[in-house]
C-alpha cells in the first residue's frame, strides 16, 4: 500500500462503510489535518486543497509546517525480534543501528514514498 502523496506531503486513507465516505489525515506534521470525500477524484482533489491551505495557514503565521525530528527513535520490542535483529546486522556486517536505520528506511520508502 502507497500513501497519497501531495508537494511533500503524505496522507493515509481509509474509508467509511457505514457513512460511505473516504476520510485522511496529513501524517509526519504537528497538527491535525483531515479531509473527506465519497469518491476517489474529489478525496484527491481535497487532500490537496487541505496541503495548499495548511502551507498556506503557516506562511501566514509564521509557522514551520513540517515536524522536526531528532533522529534519536526509542523501540520496544520482543527480545526474541531484538537478537534476531542483532543477528541480522551482524550477518550483514553492520551495527544494529546501521541495519536498523536502512530496514526502516527501506519500509519507509516503499509505503511513503
Amino acid at each position: 500500500m502507497k500513501a497519497m502523496m501531495y508537494k511533500g506531503y503524505s496522507a493515509k486513507v481509509e474509508f467509511d462503510p457505514d457513512d460511505a465516505v473516504f476520510f485522511g489525515r496529513i501524517a509526519g506534521i504537528q497538527d491535525v489535518i483531515g479531509f473527506h470525500a465519497d469518491n476517489v477524484s474529489d478525496l484527491i482533489a481535497a487532500f490537496h486543497e487541505a496541503v495548499d491551505d495548511y502551507v498556506e495557514t503557516c506562511r501566514k503565521v509564521g509557522k514551520d509546517p513540517q515536524k522536526t525530528y531528532s533522529g534519536n527513535l526509542m523501540l520496544r520490542i520482543d527480545p526474541a525480534v531484538h537478537s534476531k535483529a542483532v543477528i541480522a546486522a551482524e550477518l550483514s556486517g553492520k551495527s544494529l543501528n546501521q541495519w536498523s536505520e536502512e530496514v526502516l528506511a527501506r519500509e519507509a520508502e516503499r509505503l511513503a514514498g
